[in-house]
């Protein structure tokens, strides 16, 4: 069964596996013992973190090991605004950070400290000016992470870095996509990563921090890592992850070729044999094994579940999945359409046949979705009297994505050019959706109105 969730969680490399065995017979001794057990352990944990400072860039003491890439933001974040606590209290973050770092914002920002949001733009990237704007001189730390969890795009991390430098801002950059890939670009004063999104054992997380970097660590304090993870170190999973890390380094170069060549293949592929679609993600400056790409009139829980019926693993950012009741905060900070959303992550070692396969069944599957919801067959419905409406109302509420976006394009062709539709809906998903209907269907995107129940969404008829 093709598995294409890599950016959630990657197989385990063939070499975590054999290091984790090993590491079980050879490491379960206490490394801060000074028997020859505890020797022994000590000598692997030593070996671990010079291989995973190696492909960091960093120094083995400016590296501790956690026990997830959300602890290692959570402690990273919570530490260096500790530490710069006299310089002030703002923070500043993508809009499209990870979910770990928006949850470490929305704490900082109840404890009493601020936070400002970087826009990005359509394709899910910073503008260096603006992280620049965001800089204060109460800015204690920023944060950017090196590449797109959900559309892979790659952000500008040396250009944020030197102004972030210039400012005198730490940055803190969450690398758990890229760091399998290749190095992080310089500029970055602590960095965070995640064993398991390059094919090592889940449970382990690295945190890097700068020497000179002000850092006082949050909550009671502990002997082991340097007082920044507390907790015994779970040393065969840490000889795991810091092997596999290598490993993959060593194969990044080639596989990452050889992906990119199958990621451009289903961007170019889904673009011609699926209706209706938007690829999403920047084209180029993008992650090599990820792309992202949205379905118009698509529910994306049952396109998932159809594909998962055909064999595929796939991950979808739409509000209509039974996970969320939202759409992506990635999708919404690009204004991209969040319906029928997949994203496609290929782990390495992935077959083209399993690729070619994917592409010949996905249009099929996506048709007897939109057939099952009754979408249009056509872009514009032809009008059902003579005398075109001068405006209509569409009552949407109560139901969710993508019936709003459906119902309009039901009715759009039924008003006459400069006329105008409003879709009634308290579906979240409508205020993302509907204006991205609008710009993939060249009309206009009036505005949201307020309404007795959820909102009014005004779109007016160009052509």
């Amino acid at each position: 069964m093709p598995y294409f969730d890599a950016a959630s969680a990657a197989p385990l490399h063939p070499v975590a596996r054999q290091a984790l065995l090993a590491a079980l017979d050879e490491g379960w001794a206490d490394p801060a013992r000074l028997y020859r057990e505890g020797r022994r352990a000590r000598l692997l944990l030593d070996a671990a973190r010079e291989a995973a400072a190696e492909a960091v860039g960093c120094r083995p003491d400016e590296l501790v090991f956690t026990s997830s890439g959300t602890t290692a933001v959570h402690a990273g974040i919570a530490g260096a605004l500790s530490g710069r606590r006299r310089v002030g209290r703002h923070l500043a973050h993508s809009a499209v950070e990870h979910s770990s770092v928006l949850h470490a914002a929305a704490a900082h920002e109840a404890d009493g400290g601020s936070v400002t949001e970087v826009p990005v733009d359509r394709s899910g990237a910073v503008e260096p000016a603006a992280y620049d704007d965001a800089l204060r001189a109460d800015t204690a730390l920023a944060c950017l992470q090196s590449a797109n969890h959900e559309v892979g795009t790659e952000q500008p991390v040396a250009e944020v870095g030197a102004l972030c430098a210039e400012a005198g801002v730490p940055l803190l950059v969450d690398a758990a996509q890229s760091l399998g890939w290749g190095p992080v670009p310089a500029g970055w004063s602590l960095l965070t990563a995640s064993a398991h999104k390059w094919g090592g054992p889940a449970g382990v997380g690295l945190l890097a921090v700068r020497k000179g970097v002000r850092f006082a660590p949050r909550g009671p304090a502990g002997e082991r890592e340097s007082g920044r993870a507390p907790g015994f170190e779970n040393l065969p999973a840490i000889v795991a992850a810091a092997a596999s890390l290598r490993a993959v380094r060593a194969e990044a170069a080639a596989e990452a070729v050889r992906l990119r060549a199958l990621v451009d293949r289903v961007r170019s592929v889904v673009a011609e044999r699926v209706p209706d679609v938007e690829v999403v993600g920047d084209p180029e400056r993008r992650l090599p094994h990820l792309v992202t790409f949205s379905c118009l009139y698509v529910d994306g829980e049952t396109l998932l579940h159809e594909l998962d019926r055909r064999e595929f693993s796939v991950s979808s950012g739409s509000s209509c999945t039974s996970s969320t009741l939202t759409p992506s905060h990635v999708l919404r900070a690009m204004g991209v359409l969040s319906e029928g959303n997949i994203r496609v992550s290929l782990p390495p070692g992935t077959a083209g046949a399993d690729v070619d396969r994917f592409l010949e069944v996905l249009p099929g599957v996506v048709a007897e979705v939109r057939e099952r919801l009754g979408a249009p067959a056509a872009p514009l419905s032809p009008p059902r009297s003579p005398a075109p409406a001068a405006s209509l109302v569409v009552d949407a509420l109560g139901r969710r994505c993508p019936i709003p976006v459906i119902e309009l394009a039901k009715v759009i062709g039924e008003v006459p050019v400069g006329a105008t539709v409003t879709v009634l809906a308290d579906d979240e998903a409508a205020r993302l959706d509907i204006p991205a209907w609008c710009e993939m269907r060249g009309q206009e995107y009036v505005g949201e109105e307020p309404a007795d129940r959820g909102s009014a969404y005004v779109v007016r008829r160009l052509g």
